[in-house]
């Protein structure tokens, strides 16, 4: 049996369940172009498939977690996130859309991002265990009426699922952000609003992360706004 190409290669990356790469000739590069492209398209529309089903089934999850962080900011607490691999960039982001308001007039509030610090982190990895980089921050960093915000898409991370246990000791408000069924973050209970991504892709499930927490981001200030009108009305 002959080796196969690098374009061979590449389309069975791309259709990693179907078996087999579609029937392209691999040394035709109009028709490997054109494999490509529809591969791209194909991908774009499951995304917002993805998106689309959501939001049609979970947009109260989601106002939910805005009310509870915008209780939390109003009653001087702040936002605390977590997460990792991929999902520590999501953490980072949710945190820096907090503090550096992209929208003119929007109030920076306080958000900590738990998973930036690698030098903490490796330090507690090493001398108690991975499970417990995050708690180790809440005790030192969180206060009763903060947020604590986690991202994992299988629900299922042990340093994250340990943190929520933290956080719901130390009166914190937990939510979460996951995917599939939630997993035992879900199963557990260990959060106030999971924010469940129905899907088994990651990537699917991350691009959907992200529209939720721009969205949320843009929910607290609005009922923060509200909130203050409706103070300086009485």
């Amino acid at each position: 049996m002959s080796e196969p190409t690098d374009n061979q290669s590449v389309l069975s990356a791309l259709y990693p369940f179907t078996g087999q790469a579609p029937a392209v000739n691999p040394n035709d590069n109009d028709e490997l172009d054109s494999a490509l492209v529809a591969s791209v398209q194909a991908k774009a529309r499951d995304s917002i498939a993805v998106k689309q089903a959501f939001f049609e089934r979970h947009s109260k999850t989601l106002l939910a977690a805005a009310k509870r962080i915008a209780d939390s900011y109003a009653q001087q607490g702040k936002l605390l996130t977590a997460g990792n691999g991929g999902s520590s960039c999501d953490a980072a982001h949710l945190a820096v859309e907090f503090m550096h308001p992209v929208t003119t007039g929007r109030k920076a509030l306080p958000a900590i991002n738990l998973s930036q610090d690698t030098a903490m982190m490796t330090a507690v990895s090493n001398d108690v265990g991975t499970e417990h980089v995050i708690t180790r921050q809440l005790s030192a960093l969180a206060s009763p009426g903060d947020t604590l915000v986690v991202f994992s898409t299988s629900g299922n991370s042990a340093n994250l699922i340990e943190a929520c246990k933290k956080a719901r000791a130390m009166d914190l408000s937990v939510i979460a952000f996951t995917g599939r069924t939630g997993g035992e973050l879900q199963r557990q209970q260990l959060t106030d609003d999971c924010i469940t991504v129905p899907s088994d892709s990651i990537h699917r499930i991350q691009e959907c992360h992200l529209a939720c927490y721009h969205i949320l981001w843009d929910l607290v200030h609005s009922l923060l706004a509200d909130n203050r009108l409706s103070q300086e009305k009485k």
